[in-house]
């Protein structure tokens, strides 16, 4: 093992997200009321003021990705140019999908069509059948997928064409920036990114925990309150997700290849003995022809009215959501890819990542449908009076005919998710704290530990401050405007050097 030498590590990068997060979960603890009402100020002027600037950047990014995929540019490894991937295209996928996806994919599969369904956006555009399974598809698959696939590009050339050994967003910016990449101006990208980083993953844990909390409650009859459960599972997490970091990309991709097995056994459970099989696959058949349809349209929607502020409250606030992520994910994606030319990378990516996830979407989230639509029972009216999405999808589970077995590999799936894309999160930002890394080095054991501890207390305080789904969302939303302006430096930067490496070969 490597030994932990003071001299290669920034403390300034290291240091300042940790007293800064301490200090904010500190805050949250003490004055949750005021917290939650400053952020929710804070998230108005960016999510509704300035929303346009992340529909516009979702567009440009899934463009650029496109045009990287089919131009001169696709052919371009990701390496020595007759290098060949390291991964198999399962292994790699896996890992991919579960570092770029955590356990929030199921809860918000279950659950989101419910949200839709109370928006008065849907009835403008015909009914809830119709409409309510198409956005989850759109919100989940093209322009989401592009952020972290454009910038998996980025980084991967950088990693392994240019061979630069500092793994943050500020090198990537070094095309453009130049020596300030070395400076001030580097360190406020970095503290940016990491605290966008940090943001992300608070927000991740704070909306799919609760569910996990709620399962086992039910499961064993615990009498424990909900908020006490999930603080003890976000600990018990914790402890998983840096015993696999711990272990390397070994543990990583083992992981991996076990949460797919259990995600996509989930889904086959619940298409085969569910009773909706054939509404699942006709409503989400139809859905995603609408989704195509109405792509452009639905990128493009700003509701300048304020009729329904629907993309203010969804489409802005998951762009943003990605935006976050793509501080870490990328990297890891970038890392793995290594032999991979730019077209496989975006385009298999877009095959395994789009695809598992509109896959899960339209499984989990027309089953409910499914039994709504039947008259059978009614989720939307239970949302509406309660508010309680956890309960809710309980309630949904309730209704299969295995529904405790359901709810056991429920609950396996989403500690297989927390775990593989944490652990790949946790190793991306130990990376950050080396000023420099070689190519074949690794963080050393403690850093990893010291970030696997730090990614876990943000979310312990918006879950103990009993923070709103909105103020939750808000997170996101305030921390990706500044990566959205360094996302398109980065980018820049990097067309700046693929054109030259194409040109000249170096």
């Amino acid at each position: 093992m490597n030994k932990l030498k003071s001299s290669r590590i920034d403390w300034l990068i290291t240091l300042a997200p940790f007293i800064i997060i301490m200090a904010l979960a500190g805050v949250l603890f003490a004055f949750p009321d005021a917290s939650n009402d400053i952020i929710s100020k804070v998230r108005y002027f960016f999510g509704n003021t300035m929303g346009i600037y992340y529909l516009i950047i979702g567009i440009g990014v899934l463009v650029i990705s496109i045009f990287l995929s089919f131009s001169k540019y696709g052919n371009v490894v990701l390496g020595e140019p007759n290098e060949k991937p390291k991964y198999s295209f399962f292994v790699w996928g896996s890992m991919m999908f579960t570092c770029g996806l955590a356990a929030d994919i199921l809860f918000y599969s279950f659950a989101e069509w419910v949200m839709y369904a109370t928006n008065p956006h849907l009835e403008e555009l015909g009914s809830v059948t119709e409409w309510a399974g198409v956005f989850p598809l759109f919100h989940w698959s093209f322009i989401p997928w592009a952020f972290y696939l454009v910038l998996a590009v980025v980084f991967g050339f950088m990693l392994h064409v240019k061979k630069r050994n500092r793994q943050r967003y500020s090198e990537a910016c070094r095309p453009i920036i130049g020596k300030h990449a070395d400076g001030i101006l580097g360190r406020i990208i970095d503290l940016f990114a990491l605290f966008a980083l940090l943001a992300g993953t608070a927000t991740t844990f704070s909306v799919a925990t609760p569910l996990l909390a709620a399962i086992i409650v039910k499961l064993f009859g615990i009498t424990l309150s909900r908020t006490v459960v999930t603080i003890i599972i976000l600990l018990i997490t914790c402890v998983v997700y840096t015993y696999a970091v711990l272990h390397g990309f070994k543990g990583i991709s083992f992981l991996a290849k076990l949460c797919i097995y259990l995600f996509f056994g989930l889904l086959l459970i619940v298409l085969v003995t569910g009773g909706q099989g054939k509404f699942i696959v006709e409503n989400g058949f139809q859905s995603l022809g609408k989704m195509f349809q109405n792509f452009i349209g639905l990128c493009t929607y700003t509701d300048p009215e304020r009729t329904n502020n629907f993309p203010q409250d969804w489409t802005i606030y998951y762009w943003a959501y990605w935006m976050v992520w793509s501080v870490a994910a990328p990297f890891f994606i970038g890392n793995i890819s290594r032999g991979r030319t730019i077209k496989q990378t975006i385009l298999g990516g877009y095959v395994f990542g789009v695809g598992s996830t509109i896959i899960s979407f339209i499984v989990l989230g027309n089953y409910g449908l499914g039994i709504q639509t039947s008259g059978a029972t009614d989720f939307i009216a239970q949302y509406a009076t309660d508010g309680d999405l956890y309960g809710l999808i309980l309630n949904i589970i309730d209704t299969m005919p295995i529904s405790k077995v359901i709810l056991v590999i429920t609950v396996l799936c989403m500690i297989a998710f927390y775990a593989t894309s944490f652990d790949s999160i946790a190793y991306t930002a130990a990376c950050y704290s080396y000023k420099e890394l070689g190519e074949n080095e690794h963080p050393h054991k403690l850093i990893e530990l010291l970030w696997c501890v730090l990614l876990i207390v943000l979310p312990i305080a918006l879950v103990f401050s009993e923070s709103s789904m909105n103020n939750i969302q808000s997170i996101s939303i305030i921390s990706a405007f500044p990566i959205g302006i360094i996302m398109i430096i980065m980018i820049a930067g990097f067309f700046k050097d693929i054109k030259t490496y194409v040109t000249t070969g170096k």
